[in-house]
């Protein structure tokens, strides 16, 4: 995939805009499903798109102006799982996939998902090996080596680099606004953990921490604060800013928008950031 069918979009920080040690991330948000796929007959876009993070990129978008470069998924989930272990295939949908396959792979969750968010069945066929593998090199491995790049750039930079996992929940997922999962500590200093609860629960939402969340594929590959890498992964409760039947901006949008921008502009100015 290349020029405007490019499985990613990097936006980075104007050269007017502070230095940070930050990189953001939105896997998630991609709502393009190619030709290929060929999902089950019948199966309805709401159900298609309906583990999308919809929206979230535009949410942080202000991270680039405040010196995080954003790196947004463009490819839709259903079609392939950026934050999913490549190796992590479902023989149930998978024809030649090894057996055992590990817990999320095998709930229909994998790196190419058998079942949408809704739970409908995405296919109505099994898919080959070589053509998920074919999916994993056009969509998956680019997306990751072009964070791998923005990672170890900001690293050099600033001799530590921290990815931000931006994602989105379904309202039913958690009685709060925000989950934050740092695998249970390991994966970034507690000081930005602490920080990040700080900034949301300012805005006067509740906040919780690695429940149900914690953590994904891209925050257990750059969680290494013993190498100079940090991640955390917030989840933002879809109630909040979406009309989860129509994946467009819901009612509250604009507050939902403008909070996040307080938060990202705090988040980016703290001197540890730098």
């Amino acid at each position: 995939m290349t020029g405007g069918d490019a499985p990613f979009l990097i936006t980075r920080p104007p050269a007017s805009a502070p230095r940070t040690a930050l990189v953001f991330a939105s896997p998630h948000s991609g709502d393009r499903y190619p030709a290929d796929m060929a999902p089950a007959p019948g199966l309805s876009s709401q159900s298609l798109r309906s583990a999308e993070d919809a929206l979230v990129a535009r949410l942080i978008e202000d991270g680039p102006a405040h010196g995080a470069p954003l790196i947004e998924g463009r490819i839709g989930r259903a079609y392939l799982d950026l934050n999913r272990d490549p190796h992590d295939l479902d023989p149930a949908l998978v024809d030649g996939a090894p057996i055992p396959a590990g817990p999320k792979a095998a709930a229909g969750y994998g790196v190419a998902p058998r079942l949408a968010g809704d739970g409908a069945p995405l296919y109505d066929r099994r898919l080959t090996l070589a053509e998920v593998q074919a999916r994993i090199a056009e969509v998956h491995a680019p997306y990751h080596r072009a964070l791998g790049e923005l990672m170890r750039e900001t690293r050099a930079e600033h001799g530590r680099a921290v990815l931000i996992d931006w994602h989105s929940m379904p309202a039913r997922a958690a009685d709060v606004e925000v989950v934050l999962g740092d695998r249970h500590g390991s994966a970034c200093a507690t000081r930005l953990t602490r920080r990040l609860r700080a900034l949301f629960e300012g805005l006067g939402w509740r906040v919780a921490l690695n429940h149900p969340y914690a953590g994904g594929w891209s925050t257990q590959q750059w969680g290494r604060p013993d190498d100079g890498v940090e991640a955390i992964q917030i989840e933002i409760n879809r109630r909040l800013y979406l009309d989860e039947t129509t994946l467009s901006p819901g009612a509250g949008w604009g507050r939902t928008r403008r909070a996040l921008g307080r938060v990202v502009a705090g988040l980016c100015a703290e001197s540890w950031a730098g």
